[in-house]
C-alpha cells in the first residue's frame, strides 16, 4: 500500500467541527457544508476521506448517518467512517450507505473478541481499528466512548492481539495532541510500527505542517489523518499529497 494522505471531516449536528483533545466543550464550528468540503478535497486530489460522527461517538448511535451517506454517494472519494459503531448492524448500515471502511473504536478496545470476528467476516480491508491513546501511569492506555471514559487496556497489548488476528488498518491518535497543531507524536508511531509491523498505521492528531507529515511517514506510518491544519489553512491538501 502506498502512503496515504487522508483529510478528515468531523460531524456534530450535521456541521463540520473540530474538538480539542476530544473535549466537546472546546468545539470550533467551521462554516463549510460537509459535502462541499469533501468535494473540494476530491478536487485537490484526495482518494480517501475520514469521517467521524462525534454525536455517535458520544451517544453510541449513528447520529449523522444521512450526512455520511450524502458524502459517500455524491463525492468521488473512498470513505472510512465511524463514531457510534457498537454492533454488527451498525457496520452493515454504514456499508449499505457506501462507506468503504468502517472505523471501530470503543468495541475494538472493549471487546477484542467480537472485533476479531468482524475482521474475519468482513475482511481486514473493510475495517479500521481506532486505538486512540493517552499516556497514563507509564503506559499508553485506551479510553473509550468518545474518549470520555478511561480504561486499563494498554495499546501495546491490544496492537499485538490485532496483528495476530489479521487486522490491517489501525488508526492511532495521541489524544493530548488532537486538534492542538503541535505535530504528530512520531515516537508513538515509531514504537507501534516496531511492535506490530504488519499493521498499517494511520497517524492522527496534531499535524501543523507538511514537515509533520513527512516525519510521520519516516516513523513508519502508512497514512496520516488531517483535520484542523487543513481546515485552517496551515498547509494545503496539495502540499500534503506531495509529501
Amino acid at each position: 500500500m502506498s502512503f496515504q494522505v487522508i483529510p478528515a471531516i468531523d460531524l456534530r449536528g450535521g456541521r463540520v467541527v473540530r474538538l480539542r483533545q476530544g473535549d466537546y466543550a472546546r468545539e470550533t464550528v467551521y462554516a463549510k457544508d460537509p459535502v462541499v468540503l469533501a468535494q473540494g478535497y476530491a478536487d485537490a486530489g484526495a482518494e480517501w476521506l475520514h469521517v467521524v460522527d462525534l454525536d455517535g461517538a458520544r451517544s453510541g448511535t449513528l447520529a449523522n448517518l444521512a450526512v455520511i451517506e450524502a458524502i459517500a454517494r455524491k463525492v468521488p472519494l473512498k470513505v472510512q467512517a465511524g463514531g457510534g459503531v457498537r454492533t454488527g448492524d451498525d457496520l452493515r448500515r454504514l456499508y449499505a450507505v457506501g462507506v468503504a471502511r468502517v472505523v471501530v473504536g470503543s468495541v475494538a478496545v472493549g471487546d477484542p473478541g467480537a472485533t476479531a470476528i468482524w475482521i474475519g467476516r468482513y475482511g481486514p480491508e473493510r475495517l479500521v481499528l481506532a486505538l486512540d491513546a493517552r499516556h497514563q501511569a507509564g503506559a499508553w492506555r485506551l479510553p473509550v466512548h468518545g474518549w470520555s471514559e478511561d480504561s486499563s487496556v494498554r495499546l501495546d497489548a491490544l496492537a499485538e492481539h490485532y496483528a495476530r488476528a489479521g487486522a490491517r488498518h489501525v488508526l492511532c491518535t495521541d489524544i493530548d495532541r488532537d486538534g492542538m497543531l503541535s505535530g504528530f507524536n512520531v515516537d508513538l508511531y515509531r514504537d507501534l510500527h516496531a511492535l506490530a509491523p504488519s499493521l498499517d498505521i494511520q497517524a492522527s492528531g496534531g499535524a501543523r505542517s507538511a514537515d509533520d507529515i513527512r516525519k510521520a511517514r519516516e516513523a513508519g506510518a502508512a497514512a496520516v489523518i488531517l483535520g484542523r491544519g487543513l481546515l485552517e489553512g496551515w498547509f494545503s491538501l496539495r502540499e500534503a499529497l506531495a509529501c
